[in-house]
């Protein structure tokens, strides 16, 4: 039960993350009509992006970690901003109305807000 009650946090966590996105950072774009279709698309795209994140950060820390050590992690942003315009490109393909429209500033700065806000609710929350 504690690993469901964690992966719920987390869920319910990302997406209000993904809602203050939309409200705070231009060109993050959730168009929709009533508050059960706000909620119903930001939990779907808080899934997305967690699939997302799960499968791919893995693959490409692994493939480039030169460039991490290179770099001393900045393109961490760069790959987290890529890794946000892929949510919002499988979203769109899903029919949710959410849309980010570029990489910069939008995808960046939505990655670093989204990964900042989720990770101060997970210590307030202590979803672990």
């Amino acid at each position: 039960m504690g690993f469901l009650k964690g992966l719920l946090i987390r869920l319910a966590t990302t997406a209000l993350a993904f809602w203050l996105a939309t409200l705070l950072i231009p060109g993050i774009d959730l168009e929709s009509s009533s508050t059960v279709e706000t909620v119903t698309t930001l939990l779907l795209v808080a899934a997305i992006f967690g699939v997302v994140n799960a499968v791919l950060q893995p693959i490409i820390k692994t493939v480039g970690c030169g460039f991490y050590l290179l770099t001393l992690g900045l393109i961490a942003l760069v790959v987290n901003g890529l890794l946000f315009l892929l949510t919002s490109w499988i979203a769109d393909q899903a029919g949710l109305p959410f849309s980010v429209d570029g990489f910069w500033p939008a995808a960046v700065l939505g990655a670093l807000f989204v990964s900042i806000v989720t990770w101060i609710l997970g210590a307030v929350l202590d979803r672990d």
